[in-house]
């Protein structure tokens, strides 16, 4: 019988609510789709995408890494341009990026609901959920897949200082509002960089200001004897799809199930090694005029009439504008519309959720993907390319537990309470 079958679907209720509707939320209503269980998604369709990154950007993740996953392969982008009738580019434009996510939705969830849900609470072996306009609505799964906004890290050293002087590389999509002003850009990783490009590129005065060297990812200059032996006889063979980390351990976070059997220590010096910040190469010939102030500790931040000034460990300096590109820090804390007493039964360690074979928390049907899932699974987990991996196994325990045997497990939640507390709060 098909699994839809056996639950009865009316009004507000599903088998599974999707808050989110970026790659993985996507990525997850596709795959729930063809496992026929019944869903329903909650968001805007790209919305990080389309008001949080700076126009010109483009997608650092190579071509293959960046399709939206979905079972058959049907909503691929290589399809997207094709019917498009637009030419493939070299680089991904985030715009192009934000065209085909919203042309996947059309197809894999046309019946989006772009209402916010401002409430989670744990209600009778399931979920009730509160929207925006006051309506209520059930579930018996919830998949978390709300991205990186509202995680975005900013240094202590600036904290109370005004938006218009000091923001997040996330906070603006016109760079153009810079043209003639001085600008300091803190930070050494893509964003960092491109962010830098892009802002000299529309007539700013740009320096950026990071406390290590800048890194550059897949830099020929840096490969060892043995790599470069090794790719002289493989050639491309060499290279994994998504890219993510350094030669050889890329090849390792192709398999998040791998890492998901780490060790908690292993898996946080795995990921620290393989999440560090690195730049792109083809940024680099973008940034030969513009300045880079390296190995520098900001010790403090204030306004100074119009300007904010910087004291470094070595002058201090003054812009019109500082824009941090210091990234984002996950945490469980910061996502609010989950209900306190729920937040405070997920066991986490380092603010993220840990999280079992089918990317459940602790809390009984409440599930993680995207960034959330870093600490479980490690780095692919921070990229467009494991929301296919997500997916699956967030739509197989579904439909486990629909069909009345257990849901999805594979390594069990762990129960030590020294991993309920570690948080990194910013």
């Amino acid at each position: 019988m098909n699994i839809a079958a056996n639950f009865l679907l009316s009004g507000n209720n599903a088998a599974v609510a999707i808050i989110g509707a970026g790659p993985y939320g996507l990525a997850t209503a596709a795959h729930l789709r063809a496992a026929n269980v019944p869903f329903h998604i909650f968001g805007d369709a790209l919305s990080f995408w389309r008001g949080n990154m700076p126009d010109g950007m483009k997608l650092r993740s190579p071509w293959v890494a960046t399709h939206i996953a979905d079972p058959g392969n049907r909503h691929t982008l290589d399809v997207y341009y094709k019917q498009s009738g637009m030419d493939v580019p070299k680089l991904l434009p985030v715009e192009n990026f934000v065209g085909y996510g919203e042309w996947f939705q059309k197809r894999v969830a046309p019946d989006l609901d772009t209402r916010s849900v401002r409430r989670v609470e744990a209600r009778d072996g399931g979920f009730r959920l509160t929207l925006e306009d006051g309506d209520i609505f059930f579930a018996q799964r919830v998949v978390m897949a709300m991205g990186l906004l509202g995680h975005e890290y900013r240094p202590a050293q600036f904290d109370g200082l005004p938006r218009e002087l000091v923001s997040h590389s996330c906070e603006h999509t016109d760079s153009e509002r810079y043209r003639g002003k001085r600008v300091a850009v803190i930070g050494r990783g893509q964003s960092a960089c491109e962010a830098a490009a892009i802002l000299h590129e529309a007539g700013a005065g740009v320096e950026i200001v990071c406390r290590d060297s800048l890194e550059w990812n897949a830099d020929p200059a840096q490969r060892s004897t043995l790599r470069k032996a090794v790719r002289a006889m493989l050639g491309n063979a060499l290279i994994p799809p998504s890219q993510v980390g350094p030669f050889p351990h890329n090849w390792v976070n192709e398999v998040p199930a791998v890492i998901h059997g780490f060790s908690q220590a292993n898996r946080d010096r795995w990921n620290t090694l393989n999440l560090r910040a690195t730049a792109i190469t083809w940024l680099r010939p973008r940034m030969k005029d513009i300045s880079i102030d390296m190995g520098r500790t900001i010790f403090a931040a204030r306004k100074e009439g119009n300007e904010i000034s910087l004291t470094l460990d070595n002058a201090t300096k003054r812009y019109d504008h500082v824009m941090l590109a210091t990234g984002y820090r996950t945490d469980v804390e910061k996502m609010a519309i989950l209900d306190t007493k729920m937040r405070e039964k997920i066991v986490r360690h380092g603010g993220l959720p840990v999280l079992n074979g089918g990317f459940e928390s602790s809390v009984k049907g409440l599930h993680f993907v995207g960034a959330s899932a870093v600490g479980s699974f490690g780095p692919l987990l921070r990229f467009i390319a494991g929301a296919g991996f997500a997916a699956r196994r967030v739509s197989r325990a579904a439909a486990r537990a629909m069909a009345g045997r257990s849901a999805y497990q594979l390594d069990p939640v762990p129960e030590p309470m020294a991993l309920i507390s570690e948080r990194e709060h910013s």
